[in-house]
């Protein structure tokens, strides 16, 4: 009987696996190195061996989610499709114009990245939809005519975007050229705007098409290919692909829409955090997940993840629901070098899983932050549960190509690596908190992720966050919250009002948007009887540029538009809690209205293995927290720390998918859940 889920998150340098049995709640994990070249190869041989260390049957495996680099990578390195751009007449410069503004506003010679289409490959139409929606140049046969010749005559290209102004209020200009391209070209992919991304401000909505266009070939080849290697492998199991806003969605989807994959592993990581919080009784944490080559950090409010609406990856304009989720090239991969100034920097070059840190014994050479770690005494001797075996020598050859020019000790060089490091990952933090009205006091901290244990101390300790709680299974957090995860869709229809006038033009809004959310359950959700409708209104003071979300109702009410009074409410309690005022007599207005459909998955609760006290430790290091001497620090298998244990820093835990760093200047305790606390001590 089908009864397992597998989740599998593919990182830079480690390919994590989480399975439950939805039975019996047994639950197993796994690591493996990833395969950069090609990532569905990890998955694939690391599949195989967790069947082989588990005994799991591929046709018991009843649901796999996955959550994928792919779209990222291809964004980052700009390796994705040839495309052709087809746009309103006069409006082809519009992608490279863009909002004027520049990457570094205090650097005149960094430009911003070019467009995905050069501007010889973007084609005018003569049409033109009004702002109402209305038509006022009429699209016609000939002219498609003369399109679809022009395509087809000019360089070859695998996918086509098609962006037309006003096409959210009215897209049938974009629906008749897709519809002839489609038929004159069938092994082209065509995205257009109208479906990809309905909604105002005319340049996200081109860049955010435009991305799609330039990532469905690559995308879809590889989902292409892992699909048919999986229904092999598993010939039960429902597929998933987890997508940027907190939800997984039908692989058929995401071939039609990999842009929505953009932060697929990233958003997994805060879903399975917000799950974690609520074990241990903390809906209020901001997460710290820190990988091999990058680190991921969310703020959790409530025990709900912050939503973004509009987000920059790789310099690239993003208009779509999305984990807010700040990142910065700070991993145990990144490499310290010396910059032009002769001073000490860390990253955003990392070594990645190949030839990875030097301590690895892969190849690598560079010092990176792991080889720092090794330096101070704060890894173990092999990693992955002896998967992976570390050689202090060779990291302690490769810090001192840092220390050596600089003058200093290999040990002052290792504190300065991850002084710097910690510094980056602080500054991020401040970006989802401080920057937008939270106080990280008020969080506690969850550090999850390969690295993410032997850095919060020190991020929690320079931000003033007493308080650090490390899960059950932080290196595979990002798996854990794909077996999480729901089934997920959202709608939005733009519909410019005032609040202070009728509003039947938004009652309309949102009967139509919760008539496609129930066609969606009805057609993606089928067996499934737990689905909610979720109705989310995006409002602003006239004359602001940007607007506010404000969410009406809770899960499992019928979406229904409260009365003008309730709204305004709801919005300025939104504005005071972002901003830290109000002004009550200012015009509101509505802008957007969202309906976010979930279907809940069938879940149960992991059983996780019962700790085997006492809490003894295995051996003792000298580990370096300061420059002055090395403390003789004891390691403790996590597997032996009961719930209840508390034990005093220094002390290093350590476990099969990550280790845990415990300063001098704090103190572990072990809660019910058996996550770990760390309790900040002030004195020190």
């Amino acid at each position: 009987m089908a009864d397992w889920i597998v989740g599998v998150d593919v990182g830079g340098t480690f390919t994590d696996f989480s399975a439950r049995d939805l039975r019996t709640g047994v639950a197993h994990i796994h690591k493996r190195p990833s395969t950069p070249d090609d990532p569905s190869r990890a998955i694939l041989e690391g599949l195989k061996e967790l069947q082989q260390k588990t005994g799991i049957v591929g046709e018991d495996i009843a649901r796999f989610a996955h959550g994928t680099t792919v779209a990222t990578n291809a964004l980052l390195q700009r390796k994705g499709a040839t495309v052709r751009l087809v746009t309103t007449e006069g409006f082809r410069d519009l992608v490279e114009i863009g909002r004027q503004v520049r990457p570094l506003i205090y650097d005149l010679q960094e430009d911003a990245p070019a467009p995905l289409v050069t501007r010889s490959n973007r084609l005018e139409v003569t049409e033109r939809i009004g702002s109402r929606g209305e038509i006022i140049t009429e699209l016609t046969d000939a002219e498609i005519e003369r399109l679809v010749t022009e395509l087809q005559a000019g360089p070859q290209s695998e996918s086509i975007a098609v962006c037309l102004l006003f096409s959210f209020l009215n897209p049938v200009h974009e629906q008749r050229i897709a519809a002839a391209i489609r038929t004159a070209m069938p092994d082209t992919y065509v995205s257009i705007s109208s479906e990809v991304q309905p909604e105002f401000r005319e340049f996200e909505r081109f860049s955010t098409t435009l991305i799609n266009a330039f990532l469905q070939p690559e995308v879809g080849r590889y989902m292409e290919r892992l699909k048919g290697a999986i229904a092999q492998v598993a010939p039960n199991a429902k597929f998933g692909i987890f997508q940027s806003s907190g939800g997984l969605m039908s692989v058929d989807k995401a071939l039609e829409y990999p842009v929505r994959t953009a932060l697929s592993g990233p958003a997994a990581g805060a879903v399975g955090a917000a799950a974690a919080g609520r074990k241990s009784d903390m809906n209020d944490v901001i997460t710290l997940d820190i990988g091999g080559t990058s680190t991921d950090v969310c703020l959790i409010r409530d025990g709900e993840t912050e939503i973004a609406h509009v987000r920059d990856i790789a310099g690239f304009r993003i208009r779509l629901p999305m984990v807010d989720i700040h990142t910065v090239g700070a991993g145990g991969g990144s490499i310290a070098h010396i910059g032009p100034d002769g001073l000490m920097k860390v990253g955003p070059e990392s070594a990645g899983a190949v030839p990875g840190p030097a301590c690895y014994c892969k190849g690598g050479t560079k010092p990176t932050v792991s080889d720092a770690n090794v330096v101070l005494g704060r890894l173990p001797a092999s990693l992955a549960g002896g998967g992976m075996i570390i050689d202090r020598e060779k990291a302690l050859e490769a810090v001192k190509t840092i220390a050596e020019p600089l003058g200093i000790s290999v040990v002052k060089a290792a504190l300065g690596i991850c002084g710097i490091v910690s510094s980056n990952m602080t500054r991020a933090i401040r970006a989802v908190s401080t920057q937008k009205g939270h106080d990280p006091r008020d969080f506690a901290l969850m550090p999850f992720g390969g690295a993410g244990g032997l850095h919060a101390a020190d991020v929690a300790k320079s931000l003033g966050i007493k308080r650090i709680i490390v899960p059950a299974a932080p290196g595979i957090l990002c798996a854990e919250g794909l077996i999480e995860a729901d089934l997920q869709e959202n709608f939005v229809f733009t519909c410019r009002t005032p609040l202070d006038g009728p509003l039947a033009a938004i009652e309309a809004a949102v009967s139509g948007l919760d008539e496609q959310a129930q066609q969606w359950i009805a057609a993606e959700a089928q067996g499934i009887d737990d689905a909610y409708r979720l109705l989310t209104l995006d409002m602003r003071y006239v004359g602001q540029n940007y607007e506010l979300p404000v969410t009406v109702g809770q899960p499992g009410d019928v979406p229904r538009l409260p009365d003008t009074d309730a709204l305004k409410e709801a919005f300025f309690e939104a504005h005071q809690r972002s901003y830290g005022h109000v002004d009550r007599d200012a015009p509101v207005e509505i802008m957007n209205v969202r309906m976010k459909a979930v279907a809940r998955l069938s879940q149960i609760e992991p059983l996780s293995e019962q700790p085997v006290g006492p809490a003894t430790a295995s051996e003792h290091h000298d580990v370096w927290f300061n420059e002055d001497k090395p403390v003789s620090t004891p390691i403790y298998p996590r597997s032996t720390l009961e719930a209840g244990v508390q034990i005093q820093g220094p002390a290093i835990i350590t476990q099969f998918d990550t280790t845990t760093v415990v300063p001098p200047w704090a103190t572990l305790t072990v809660d019910p859940a058996l996550s770990l606390i760390l309790e900040i001590d002030d004195a020190q």
